[in-house]
Formats: C-alpha cells, sequence, structure tokens
C-alpha cells in the first residue's frame, strides 16, 4: 500500500508575475500534478471512465501556506503524504522544497481533500464509497511522516 509520492517541477516564465515570482495559484497546479503522478503509481487515473457510472475525486478543500518566494528556473520538489483516509474521501498533505538553494528549504505548505464520486447520466455528482481496488492500495502515512 501506498502513503506518499515525490515529483518535481521546474518554475516556467508564464507561472510568474511582475515581481518574478511564482503566482501563488501555481501551487495548487502543482499539488494537482502530485496527486495525479500518484494515482498514476497506483494505476488508476483521477478519471475513472471504466466504473458504471464513471468515477472523479473533485476538490472539496485545499489550502496552501506560503513561506518562501520561487522563481523562474527554480526546480520545487513537490512531497505528497497521504493525511487521511475515509470510506468517501481522501486528505493530502503537500511539501514544497526549493531544490535550487543549498540548503535545501520548505517553501510552501498545502492541503488537498477529495471526494469519490459518481457522475451521473443526468450531470449531477453524488459521493460514493471509493472502490475497494482503489482504496485498497492507499494508506494514511505514518504520523513521524506527517508531524516531523
Amino acid at each position: 500500500m501506498a502513503f506518499e509520492y515525490k515529483t518535481t517541477r521546474r518554475v516556467e516564465f508564464s507561472e510568474t508575475d511582475m515581481a518574478g515570482i511564482m503566482h501563488f495559484s501555481n501551487f495548487f497546479r502543482f499539488m494537482e500534478t502530485a496527486e495525479h503522478g500518484f494515482y498514476r503509481t497506483l494505476g488508476f487515473s483521477v478519471v475513472l471512465k471504466g466504473f458504471d457510472p464513471p468515477l472523479g475525486f473533485p476538490r472539496v478543500h485545499v489550502e496552501c501556506d506560503f513561506k518562501k518566494p520561487v522563481r523562474f528556473e527554480d526546480l520545487v520538489e513537490i512531497h505528497l503524504l497521504v493525511s487521511e483516509k475515509k470510506t468517501k474521501a481522501l486528505s493530502y498533505l503537500f511539501r514544497f522544497r526549493n531544490l535550487s538553494v543549498t540548503p535545501h528549504e520548505e517553501v510552501a505548505r498545502g492541503m488537498v481533500t477529495v471526494v469519490c464520486v459518481a457522475h451521473r447520466f443526468d450531470g449531477r455528482m453524488a459521493a460514493v464509497a471509493i472502490p475497494e481496488e482503489i482504496s485498497g492500495k492507499i494508506e494514511v502515512a505514518p504520523e513521524e511522516l506527517l508531524h516531523p
């Protein structure tokens, strides 16, 4: 079972603001990159078309605290940790580290909660239990990783 995933992204020029700092909204995109990568390592996608009706994982809560800026061409590590697992929902803690400075430093910390939903044929969504073939692959990270 898996509880963490790490990936890196380089800050692109288009992701910066007029001060040359990565715009805050891009931290949420980076979180999504890590989340989708985590799912792929488990053998599935964020959009689960193989179920009837199709399933998905929309966000119901997001937050991010910023500690230090990152700039164009900085290499950022995104570390996803599963912080909570419920029947219908998953929560993730994200730690961002700037790998372009020595020593590497944490620059932000985020949280995302997603709920498994069925996409009904009439366009409505309804929360449903996370299928066992997915839930069985995911566990909550050890406490010492969540709160070092």
